[in-house]
């Protein structure tokens, strides 16, 4: 199978404004708490980057890395850590920073493992949500955009590396070899 990019499902122009939106409503909800935002390795980059920026109070930042697609477009249901925190987050109010969420299993397998760790509080933002895909209930407490069930590409999201680098989130169409 071959890959190309389809149809711009969201411009950069409303991804800029969103963002906006989702770190004035951040500010507001950490005002005087400093919050430690913890990004979700590769993909939440570049949307923690413009999130933090948005929110204009002081933060902390970490990462973790976890993986269930490899180099695939599909999950394998197996969700491995693959770069844990660098500092506690005992008593500390945690920011879970993802991408996008779809099945709802990786994420709901790191707000456990996360919970284990005994922060203040623990909260999701998510860039994008996949809801047709769930097979597990997940709380998001910040939301960029809803999708609808499409393999995507762009802002931090990728296909076997690429396209992470695009401003605007773009539908990776499959075309069969020739």
């Amino acid at each position: 199978m071959d890959h190309r990019l389809g149809r711009v499902l969201i411009s950069q122009a409303e991804i800029t404004e969103r963002v906006r939106e989702l770190g004035s409503a951040v500010a507001q909800d950490y005002a005087g708490c400093e919050p430690l935002v913890v990004g979700v390795l590769k993909g939440a980059v570049v949307f923690l980057a413009d999130l933090i920026r948005a929110a204009e109070i002081p933060v902390t930042v970490d990462f973790i890395g976890v993986s269930s697609y490899g180099t695939s477009s599909r999950s394998s249901g197996v969700v491995k850590i693959t770069s844990d925190l660098s500092v506690s987050i005992e008593d500390r109010h945690v920011l879970l920073v993802e991408d996008i969420i779809d099945t709802g299993r990786t994420i709901n397998y790191l707000r456990r493992n996360l919970q284990t760790r005994h922060p203040r509080s623990l909260k999701l933002c998510a860039l994008l949500d996949k809801a047709e895909r769930r097979a597990e209930e997940v709380a998001i407490d910040y939301l960029g955009f809803s999708i609808p069930n499409h393999f995507v590409v762009g802002y931090g999201l990728d296909f076997g590396g690429l396209y992470r680098n695009l401003g605007y989130i773009a539908v990776l169409e499959t075309e069969p070899s020739a």
